[in-house]
C-alpha cells in the first residue's frame, strides 16, 4: 500500500468506451491502492506525448497507432505504451430509424458523417474494404467533432452517422436512428486505445500500483452487469441518462472489446500497422519494441 498519491489523467476522448480506465477511478480500484486521480480532457491542440513529457500527466489514453507517425519522422523519445484499453473498434453506424437490413455496400451512394480522427477514420475505411465497400462512392461529411455530428444527424444532415458509445445509443433511446453496424464486430480484432506514460512512473511505486488498480478494473468493467457499471461512472457522464449509458457499456461487453489481459498483444499491434499501412497513412512499419513497454519490462512494483 502507497501513501495517498495523485495520479493525473488525460484522456484524447471521454466516451464509456473508456470505461476501464474511467472505472479504475469510480469504481474505487485506485484508492483500494491508496490512490487518487485527477481526470479531464486532454485540450485542444495539444499531444499525448507532449503531456507526459512536460510532465502535466502522468497517465495518458491514447493509442498505439499515435505513435506510428511521429516515429516514421524520426521522432524519439516517445511515451510508451504500457497497456490495452480496448481490444475491438468501439464506433457505431447509426441510420435513420426506418433504415431497412443493412449491409455495408448499403454505404454506397449514401451519405455518411464520419469522424475524422485519424484512427477511428482509418479504421472505418479499412472495415468498409474488408466488407467489399467502393469508399469513393460514400458522401463522406465531415462536420467536426462527435457532438456536432450527432446534432447534424438529427437535423437529417446525413443517412448515417459515426459515433462512440454512449452517443450513438442516445440517438437510438430517443428514436431518432437505429444502430445498424458496430465497426468492431466488422473487421479483427486490433491494438485499438491504450495508455501510455513515461517510463519513470510506469516503474515508479505508485506506477506499479496505478496498473494493479487498472488491471482489476478492466476485469471489472467486462463481467460486473452493466447497470452497476454505469450506476458506478454515473458521475462522469452528468446530462447522460442512464438507459443510455448501460445500453452503451452493454454494447462494449457484447462486443469484447475489453477482452484479454492488459499488456498490449503483439498481433493486436501488428493488425493495427495492417490498418494503417492499408490505408497509406504509414509507409514503413514500425516496430512493436519502439512503440510498447510490455509487462517483461515492467518493474517489479507493478506486479506487487
Amino acid at each position: 500500500m502507497v501513501e495517498s498519491i495523485v495520479v493525473r489523467i488525460l484522456v484524447s476522448r471521454h466516451s464509456a468506451f473508456y470505461s476501464p480506465l474511467i472505472s479504475t477511478i469510480a469504481g474505487g480500484f485506485l484508492g483500494r491502492e491508496g490512490l487518487e486521480a485527477t481526470y479531464g480532457v486532454l485540450p485542444a491542440g495539444r499531444t499525448s506525448r507532449d503531456a507526459i513529457r512536460s510532465g502535466e500527466a502522468d497517465v495518458i489514453q491514447s493509442a498505439v497507432s499515435s505513435s506510428f507517425g511521429p516515429l516514421e519522422k524520426g521522432e524519439t523519445d516517445l511515451p510508451p505504451h504500457v497497456a490495452q484499453i480496448n481490444c475491438r473498434d468501439g464506433f457505431f453506424l447509426v441510420g435513420k430509424r426506418d433504415e431497412g437490413g443493412f449491409e455495408w455496400r448499403t454505404l454506397e451512394g449514401r451519405s455518411l458523417l464520419a469522424d475524422h480522427g485519424g484512427q477511428p477514420l482509418a479504421m472505418l475505411r479499412y472495415a468498409a474494404r474488408l466488407n467489399g465497400v467502393d469508399w469513393s462512392r460514400i458522401r463522406v461529411i465531415d462536420a467536426g467533432k462527435p457532438e456536432r455530428m450527432a446534432e447534424a444527424f438529427r437535423g437529417g444532415g446525413a443517412d448515417f452517422v459515426h459515433l462512440q458509445g454512449p452517443a450513438a445509443q442516445q440517438l437510438e433511446i430517443e428514436g431518432v436512428g437505429r444502430v445498424a453496424a458496430r465497426v468492431g464486430a466488422a473487421m479483427p480484432e486490433v491494438a485499438f486505445s491504450s495508455l501510455a506514460a513515461s517510463r519513470e512512473f510506469i516503474d515508479s511505486e505508485e506506477g506499479g500500483a496505478f496498473l494493479r488498480a487498472y488491471e482489476s478494473a478492466r476485469r471489472w468493467v467486462r463481467s460486473a452487469a452493466a447497470e452497476e457499471v454505469a450506476a458506478a461512472e454515473a458521475s462522469f457522464f452528468p446530462g447522460v441518462a442512464m438507459e443510455d449509458l448501460t445500453a452503451a457499456i452493454a454494447a462494449y461487453q457484447g462486443l469484447g472489446c475489453w477482452e484479454g489481459e492488459v499488456e498490449i498483444p503483439r498481433d493486436l499491434f501488428e493488425q493495427a500497422v495492417n490498418v494503417f499501412e492499408s490505408t497509406g497513412a504509414i509507409a514503413r512499419r514500425p516496430r512493436y519494441e519502439d512503440v510498447v513497454y510490455s509487462r517483461a519490462n515492467w518493474s517489479r512494483t507493478a506486479g506487487q
